[in-house]
């Protein structure tokens, strides 16, 4: 494992991060047990995985908690979250600092390393500084959590606004950020504003099930060489992607997309969610590998690098 430092937090973090969300969530979604889960946590650990991204709205804090019990509790990093809006309620600074306590429980902890506000739109922006940053601070002071993070609604926020005025606004440690090779627009302004003010980013979504469905991610190729957005070369293209696998390359195209992650300035820590611990295994060797070739990365970015919003879902569930 690679481990780098998690930008003016000062933590030592490896590169790559456990998620404990998505369309997995530890392989609860997909048929596995609780014990299953909790085993695949103490696997991430083993190979050397230090942080672990969970949330309230997951349901897997408590497998994290119980995974934990025979760690000592310094050796990992652990982020939760908090959803600021639920049904179309609003949370309250008081509802805020509850889903934190509850979030404690379930972990089975006194603090968590990072809390995160979840999926956060431009007015829950303005509402968490107006509203709920003092609950936060009160909460930071008491001990409860280290470090503040945010992380952006993906799909709803292709262009970044709200990681871009955490990034300007300085309270923000950490922002969870919306990146792969096929929406890699946060290397345009994000990143370069993260790295300036010492905001760590992890980032989330570097490969969906986009990347491992050709057909899927030929489709959608072809719909964006028809309209114009990328060379019409790709319009008969049945694998546009397999340039980037060959020997002196990726070993698949989910390979380069960890790789592209990875290695991307200002990319502080790749997230990825799985039920498996085969999955997980290979998604590390994956994230500890060298950058992709700068040819092939120069090529990717000539076809594809005004393509935004790709890969942010899971097509077909």
């Amino acid at each position: 494992m690679e481990y780098t430092t998690l930008g003016r937090t000062g933590l030592r973090v490896s590169v790559a991060g456990l998620g404990c969300g998505g369309f997995s969530r530890l392989g609860l979604s997909t048929g596995g047990s609780p014990a299953d889960a909790v085993k695949l946590v103490r696997i991430a650990i083993d190979s050397g995985i230090n942080l672990i991204d969970t949330a309230a709205q997951y349901g897997t804090e408590p497998m994290v908690g119980e995974a934990m019990r025979d760690v000592p509790r310094a050796s990992v990093v652990i982020a939760t979250k908090c959803l600021l809006a639920e049904k179309d309620v609003q949370i309250t600074a008081d509802g805020l600092t509850a889903s934190l306590d509850a979030s404690l429980k379930a972990l089975g902890t006194d603090y968590v390393d990072i809390f995160q506000l979840h999926g956060v739109s431009m007015p829950q922006y303005e509402f968490a500084m107006a509203e709920l940053m003092p609950a936060l601070e009160r909460a930071k002071a008491a001990g409860k959590f280290r470090y503040l993070g945010i992380t952006e609604s993906g799909s709803r926020d292709p262009d970044h606004a709200v990681l871009l005025r955490a990034a300007a606004d300085g309270m923000w440690d950490v922002g969870m950020v919306a990146f792969n090779m096929l929406h890699r627009t946060a290397s345009d302004r994000l990143f370069p504003l993260a790295i300036e003010g010492g905001m760590a980013t992890l980032v989330m979504h570097a490969v969906r099930s986009i990347f491992a469905r050709p057909e899927f991610l030929a489709a959608s190729i072809r719909d964006l060489a028809a309209s114009g957005k990328v060379p019409a070369e790709l319009l008969d293209a049945a694998r546009p992607l397999d340039f980037l696998v060959h020997p002196a390359g990726a070993e698949s195209v989910t390979d380069a997309a960890y790789r592209f992650a990875r290695h991307t300035p200002g990319v502080s820590v790749v997230l990825f969610g799985t039920g498996s611990a085969e999955h997980l295994r290979a998604n590390v060797a994956s994230i500890c590998r060298p950058p992709l070739p700068a040819e092939d990365t120069a090529r990717l970015l000539s076809l594809f690098g005004q393509v935004s919003g790709l890969g942010l879902e899971n097509p077909g569930g």
